[in-house]
């Protein structure tokens, strides 16, 4: 058995393995995971607020008047 080593992002529970590893890992490998902790920056938060809005039930977005209306 070998190791390799690279980083990767999940998306839906699955961790795509890197093209150049594939052919020499095959079929049957084991995984130790190592997870950074978790330090959402406000880009990471607006990043993933696009990729994943939120969907609230009888939303009305603001008028451009009212967005910018001081009183």
């Amino acid at each position: 058995m070998y190791a390799v080593e690279f980083q990767a992002k999940m998306k839906d529970g699955i961790i795509r393995v890197p093209e150049k590893y594939r052919k020499k890992i095959g079929n049957r490998f084991k995984v130790i995971l190592l997870a950074e902790e978790a330090s959402e920056t406000s880009s990471d938060i607006i990043e993933h607020l696009l990729a994943c809005p939120m969907k609230l039930p009888d939303f009305i977005p603001l008028k451009r008047k009212e967005i910018y209306d001081r009183t």
